[in-house]
Order: structure tokens, then sequence, then C-alpha cells
């Protein structure tokens, strides 16, 4: 059995045929996905996801930082409101994104301590987007851990130090998916120093396709193909990966 921990099922891409890509999904061994929220754009679409699919998908609420802009307490207010409500699995997906435009630093910061705040408050994980701003991200981590903060980095690319750097933290996971079966990213090297054993799988559907399909859109059904990759790296079987990542993945959203 495999868990994708972070896949966006609820996009528009999927308008046309999502049944018939949950089916493939589920054809392919794959039993629960977790869907991150964006913004308040994205919470409808989301929440009807998880009503049609409601023993397969398992919603996450906060607000992306890319979506974070001046001021983004409108959004985030809202978003506690709704994180209050108690159907959701995580607070995600949540972070800092600096690749395309640093501008609002100082306000993604912000915003992220809060939600990761809120998480503890709820006893939720986080799911954290981290995107050139891995000190900016990991630090604030550091020094919100206590006992009550636990989560995943989702679409972990960094070095083995990076890896370990989370790790140390305690209560981490690193969401590996599908650049681990990109022969340029290091990151099947990387894998194979760490190993599976703080590992979850994702797709980031319908992003970050893995081969042989990348250019495409990407879907949960792929889950197998990411195992695969990750199963070469660190040098064990595939029923293993699926074994440690789906523990893991359990364990990160326990009820």
């Amino acid at each position: 059995m495999y868990i994708d921990t972070h896949a966006h099922l609820y996009h528009k891409q999927f308008d046309q045929d999502r049944t018939e890509m949950v089916q493939r999904t589920l054809d392919a061994g794959v039993r629960k996905l977790f869907l991150p929220n964006i913004d308040l754009t994205s919470v409808e679409a989301l929440h009807a996801m998880c009503d049609q699919f409601p023993e397969l998908c398992f919603p996450m609420m906060g607000l992306h930082p890319c979506s974070v802009g001046e001021d983004p307490s409108r959004d985030l207010a809202e978003v506690e409101r709704l994180l209050g409500t108690g159907r959701y699995w995580a607070v995600g997906e949540i972070g800092i994104d600096l690749h395309w435009d640093k501008t609002w630093l100082t306000q993604q910061q912000d915003a992220f301590r809060q939600q990761v705040r809120w998480a503890k408050e709820l006893a939720l994980p986080v799911v954290i987007h981290c995107r050139e701003s891995f000190e900016e991200t990991i630090s604030i981590i550091e020094e919100e851990k206590d006992e009550h903060l636990n989560g995943a980095f989702h679409c972990f690319t960094g070095s083995a130090d990076d890896a370990r750097r989370i790790i140390d933290i305690g209560g981490f996971m690193l969401g590996i998916g599908g650049v681990i079966t990109y022969p340029k990213s290091g990151l099947a090297e990387t894998m194979a120093q760490i190993g599976a054993k703080h590992c979850v799988l994702e797709t980031d559907a319908p992003y970050l396709t893995p081969v042989p399909h990348r250019g495409k859109r990407n879907e949960s059904s792929y889950i197998p193909l990411i195992a695969e990759a990750l199963a070469a790296a660190v040098g064990i079987s595939v029923e293993e990966v699926a074994r440690i990542t789906t523990a893991n993945a359990e364990l990160l959203f326990a009820e």
C-alpha cells in the first residue's frame, strides 16, 4: 500500500477525468491522498474533492507562501477560522518561497511562523513548502520546535547536510517526489547517503511528474515510480520502501 502525502488533485487540470484518475490511483495501490490547500480560491475545490472521495482524500489547510503579499491578514484570519472547524489533517502547504519574488519575505516569514503556531495549538503536523529558502525556513522550525511540532518538508531536493539538519530536529519527514527520477537532480545520490527511514512519498500532482512521464500532467497513480526510484537509490526493495513510507505517513497524519 502507498500513500501520496501531497497532491493537488482538486486542480482544474483534473476536471475532465478526475474519477478515472482516482481509479488509476487505486489500481496502482495508493490508498490515501493528502491534499494541501493553496489559498482562499482553492478551498471550495479542495472541499468538494474530499467530500466526493471521503475514504481516500484528506484535506489540509494553509496559506501557500506564493499567495502571501503585502498584507495577508484577511486570508490568514480565514485560514485560522477554517482550521478551527477541525476537519483538517495538517496545516499546509505553508512555508517560504524565494524563487519568484523576494519582495514579501518578511510577510512570508511572519505568515509561516503564525501558521506553525496554530499547528502546535491544534496538534497538527505542518507541511512545508521550501523553495530557494532553506535557511530562512528551517530556522523558524528550529526556533518553534517543541513536543507538539512535527511535519514534512514537501518536495525535498536539498543536500545530505540539509536532510540531516531536518532529521535532527526530530519529528520531521522528507517528502520525496518525482524529482528523484530526474537524472540531473542529484536527489538520488543524496538519498543514497540518507536512506529511506525518514521519508514519505508524494507527487505534488499535477506538477513535478516523474520519468518516464515528465512533461505531462502528474497524478497519484505515479507514486510507484517514485517508490522504485527511491528503492534503487537507497538499495532496498520497493516493498520495503512502501512499508517504511506508509508507516511514516500514517504516523505523521495520525488521528
